[in-house]
């Protein structure tokens, strides 16, 4: 990776406001509206509704203003998606010190598939949005300090918290869909009206909805041993009263086995010097 340079061009005008440094007018008194104010109605709007309801127009009916007076404070929808994407991060909580690294970043990476679960609409933000803002470049320095007794250079700390970060957009996606799936379930299986919103569901109704067509029918009722050796022959050598008495979940196995992977990646690169 290439030094920092020493004189950094200036930011554009997205990533000013990004960090609430864009240029004010020097003349007249403080407008009644804030980026701020249009950010929060955004959030709120894909909290209610999800991604695909977030319009210009839609904001300007929250916040009581007209679709044209947004653009005095974001150039529009694009810029707007930069700036929800940071304020989703600002939920994330500080991690506590002294973890170390494993433990520090099993939680950094748990924490956040949380956090996109609990707000699956942010699966819809494209990539592009994610910008180095103030509050995901804090949740980037909690890794860091996780790391911050690992002997590695910045290039390799930065690819391992990225492969972190790829594993939470994998694994929340999964489990999204899948409580999605879940629900559509509960909906068609119980005859709830279509105007019931998701949260007045049976929650433990959801929480037992298979949304995934039953494996063992297909293969008792239509896949043969001949077709699919390997598969017949390694679902018969299991025992599912020999499994552990205490499973972990799918999520905590995931992280368990990328950590695994990274401790041997250290090891390599650094002898036994990691904690």
């Amino acid at each position: 990776m290439e030094p920092m340079s020493t004189d950094p061009p200036t930011p554009d005008l997205t990533v000013q406001r990004l960090w609430g440094q864009q240029p004010r007018p020097r003349r007249g008194p403080k407008p009644a509206l804030s980026a701020e104010q249009i950010v929060e109605a955004a959030f709120e709007i894909a909290e209610a509704d999800g991604l695909d309801a977030l319009s210009m127009a839609r904001v300007a009916e929250t916040v009581g203003c007209s679709p044209m007076a947004l653009y005095r404070h974001v150039a529009g929808k694009d810029e707007l998606l930069v700036l929800l994407t940071d304020r989703v991060a600002a939920l994330l909580p500080p991690l506590p010190a002294g973890l170390g690294w494993r433990a520090g970043l099993e939680l950094w990476t748990r924490l956040q598939i949380e956090l996109v679960v609990a707000h699956p609409w942010y699966l819809d933000l494209p990539l592009a949005t994610a910008f180095p803002g103030p509050n995901r470049l804090r949740w980037f320095d909690h890794a860091l300090e996780a790391l911050s007794d690992v002997p590695l250079p910045f290039d390799e700390k930065l690819a391992l918290i990225g492969l972190l970060a790829q594993h939470v957009l994998g694994e929340a996606q999964v489990q999204a869909d899948t409580r999605r799936a879940a629900v559509e379930r509960v909906r068609r299986t119980s005859g709830v009206a279509p105007d019931v919103p998701d949260t007045e569901l049976d929650p433990d109704a959801v929480d037992r909805a298979n949304p995934y067509y039953d494996f063992e029918t297909v293969l008792t009722r239509l896949a043969t041993p001949d077709q699919y050796p390997h598969l017949f022959a390694t679902a018969a050598a299991w025992d599912p009263d020999a499994a552990p008495p205490d499973p972990v979940d799918d999520a905590a196995f995931g992280i368990g086995i990328v950590l695994d992977g990274i401790e041997v990646y250290l090891r390599r690169r650094t002898g036994d010097a990691v904690g």
